[in-house]
């Protein structure tokens, strides 16, 4: 195992980072996209998912994105 992978989760405080556990740490990344979409609306967010995942994942992504942020900019590059 790479001694440099992350094992944890890590928050910011203040500038620093600390260990957080999973339910801070996704309660803060949720807080997030409600901020942003909160003083920019939800079409400040967009999703990137990748073209070579499997169709379940992709149609969760766009899902989320559609019915929960309430945004259309979803993207999963099939072009390549």
């Amino acid at each position: 195992m790479d001694s440099a992978r992350l094992t944890q989760p890590y928050v910011r405080d203040n500038g620093a980072l600390r260990p957080a556990t999973w339910d801070e740490a996704l309660d803060r990344a949720a807080a997030g996209f409600q901020t942003a979409i909160d003083q920019h609306g939800p079409t400040a967010f967009g999703m990137f998912s990748c073209s070579k995942t499997t169709n379940e994942l992709n149609f969760m992504a766009q899902k989320f994105t559609r019915a929960v942020i309430g945004s259309n900019n979803i993207d999963s590059c099939n072009r390549t």
